[in-house]
């Protein structure tokens, strides 16, 4: 058996080859590892006074993106 190279696969055929292949702890060691270099970014921080606004924002943002469809006219109850 010849050995996989996880380099020449994009992020979405390595999560793809591990979930086939969930014993192989090298393509889940790899896996973690290209998660942990990807760049984080912050949304807000929780003295911001929009904090609420801008985290319902990018929780429709990631949800439109994933193409799911939002029925809700505002998913998140807000509570005063």
């Amino acid at each position: 058996m010849s050995p996989v190279n996880f380099d020449a696969m994009s992020d979405a055929e390595l999560k793809q080859y591990f979930l086939s292949h969930r014993q192989d702890q090298v393509a889940f060691q790899v896996y973690l590892d290209r998660f942990s270099q990807r760049p984080k970014s912050l949304i807000a921080s929780p003295s911001d006074p929009d904090f609420d606004a801008k985290i319902q924002t990018a929780i429709r943002q990631k949800l439109e993106a994933s193409g799911r469809s939002q029925t809700a006219k505002d998913p998140i109850e807000q509570t005063e």
